[in-house]
């Protein structure tokens, strides 16, 4: 899919701005003069136009009018323009911009909430769920609802935030796992994991076990509490000892060990319900997690309007019926296996509180007996202490006991894990994600090459990351030059994109890129006639001051802004 055109348009239909891409370098300019050395460009809206491509394509609508470096700080001018004036940004992707026939997909979206708001795609409202899920199906068709998502394939196609801007390969977030890169690159190369739904569900139950288990262990660890433990009792013992030195008549002694017995199994239960409670509560927020995924539309009000979309976009073979149950199924199939415990875990908790019932009944009778018995001011302040020993007790024998479980059922998730990862990192497998780099890099040797008469080269490595295995890809320079970040980053993403034709991997066909004033004149020019040569689009918002004079052309330049025509051309008192 090619960018056809951006128009930004108020809610009466007066066109803001209309802007039609073609194929090959697209600039965006920042024309403000320079002023006693310093650009007075900033805020012209050039980046702008990058975030409501991205915006279009499911971006959150606050990287709009938020400023980059602190998101609670808003640009309120903007953000009131955009809702006031019901601002309504419409993205046109193509199959072929040489075709006017071939595939186009409209999607539209505006700023406002609830009943106000606009989503659309092809003229029919969707759901924020809804909205990803049909522009997955549309350019990555049978990939909705595995990973990785969509926002994460298309990470490298939009580079305007600095972690983008910076990064060749980790540009996703601060917060992306090194076992999610591994999941995006071996889809991105085509080596595609069967099992690899199973093992992010695996990886989910890990979290929640690893997360009980912190809680268990927020205090002290395991052997801590086993050692205490051992301590524990070997002061009971002491004081069980001079307790039998008082001479008692038989019941009273007898009633009294009943008593720090019901005592001790009352805190065990009480322990026993907690955390099967925890454990339920820690399934059911991952349930949560999970059902906020899944679809609910009525499908018969759909029904015509999915007739029609059929008829304007050729190619689509299933039913929306069958996409709505294969994604409703996968979600089903999800909560299944998290839930599956459930059950046994409600029985569990109702048979716990009713024995808890008996246990406090029978603690009552018996310390109604035993301060009947004229000896217990004697041994009042031993069998205080004594209970509440025996209460730590139970306490650390029951966390002990929670550990132990959770380690076991940690040991079989990461055999199961281990299991899946055997198959990952066979020998097969390793050799069939080599194959894919080495054609991968034949382009990106070869591109920048080309750009800057170096060769760059991505590498990949199997290590492990506390634990657990996975595939590190990383870029390097075959000279063992320091190179240009920038350069490595524009190479990579046009090495990607004639890669991914070349081995028939759906992919975007434009790349967006801020700041190209940071790259050398020189190698601009030579990247304008390699995507123009190789029928691939190149967006990048540049200052005027920064642009070669050969690139200062009306066939480049599609978008001109200032400090007197901004953007949006907000008009100020």
């Amino acid at each position: 899919m090619f960018l056809k055109s951006l128009t930004i348009t108020r809610g009466n239909g007066v066109i803001i701005r209309g802007i039609d891409f073609h194929l090959g370098l697209n600039l965006i300019v920042d024309e403000t003069p320079v002023r006693s050395g310093k650009e007075t460009g900033n805020n012209v809206g050039k980046t702008t136009v990058l975030k409501l491509v991205d915006f279009c394509l499911g971006a959150s609508a606050k990287g709009i009018f938020s400023d980059s470096e602190n998101k609670k700080n808003e640009y309120r001018l903007v953000k009131d323009f955009l809702l006031n004036n019901k601002v309504l940004v419409s993205l046109v992707l193509k199959d072929n911009l040489l075709q006017e026939m071939s595939q186009e997909v409209l999607i539209e979206r505006n700023f406002l909430s609830r009943n106000a708001k606009i989503q659309r795609i092809n003229g029919c409202d969707t759901t924020d769920v809804e909205f990803e899920k049909t522009l997955t199906d549309i350019l990555f068709p049978g990939h909705y609802g595995k990973k990785p998502t969509f926002r994460q394939i298309i990470a490298h196609n939009v580079r305007y935030e600095d972690i983008s801007i910076n990064n060749t390969l980790k540009n996703i977030n601060h917060y992306t796992r090194d076992d999610e890169y591994e999941t995006l690159y071996l889809f991105l190369f085509g080596c595609n994991f069967k099992k690899g739904d199973t093992k992010q569900e695996l990886r989910s139950q890990l979290t929640i076990e690893e997360g009980f288990k912190k809680r268990l262990e927020s205090e002290q660890t395991k052997s801590a509490y086993e050692t205490a433990l051992a301590l524990l009792q070997s002061e009971i013992d002491e004081l069980e000892r001079k307790k039998s030195l008082f001479n008692l008549n038989p019941n009273f002694e007898a009633d009294l060990d009943i008593l720090n017995n019901v005592k001790y199994q009352i805190n065990l239960v009480s322990s026993e319900i907690g955390r099967l409670e925890l454990r339920k509560s820690l399934i059911l927020e991952a349930q949560g997690e999970i059902q906020a995924g899944e679809s609910n539309i009525d499908l018969k009000q759909l029904q015509q309007i999915y007739q029609q979309a059929t008829s304007l976009v050729s190619g689509i073979q299933k039913t929306f019926q069958e996409l709505y149950d294969f994604h409703n199924r996968m979600i089903e199939s999800k909560i299944r296996f998290i839930t599956k415990d459930l059950p046994e875990i409600d029985l569990q908790c109702t048979a716990k509180r009713n024995y808890l019932k008996r246990l406090l009944a029978e603690e009552a009778e018996l310390s109604t007996v035993i301060i009947r018995s004229d000896s217990f001011e004697v041994l009042e302040k031993l069998i205080v202490e004594l209970n509440a020993k025996y209460q730590k007790k139970g306490d650390y024998e029951n966390t002990v006991r929670q550990l132990n479980a959770v380690d076991l059922k940690l040991s079989e998730l990461n055999e199961d894990l281990s299991s899946i990862d055997n198959e990952l990192f066979s020998d097969d497998f390793y050799l069939k994600i080599k194959d894919r780099i080495n054609k991968f890099n034949r382009h990106f040797s070869s591109v920048s090459h080309e750009l800057y008469g170096e060769k760059y080269a991505l590498k990949v490595d199997p290590k492990v990351v506390k634990g657990r295995r996975l595939y590190e890809f990383s870029a390097f320079n075959l000279n063992f030059s320091s190179g240009k970040k920038q350069g490595e980053i524009s190479c990579f993403d046009v090495a990607y994109t004639l890669f991914a034709d070349e081995e028939h991997i759906p992919c975007m066909h434009f790349l967006l890129n801020d700041k190209k004033e940071l790259m050398h004149g020189n190698q601009l020019l030579k990247i304008a006639n390699l995507v123009n040569a190789r029928g691939l689009q190149f967006v990048a918002s540049i200052l005027k001051d920064k642009l070669p004079e050969e690139l200062n052309k009306e066939e480049y330049v599609i978008l001109k802004l200032s400090q007197e025509d901004k953007l949006f051309r907000i008009k100020t008192e």
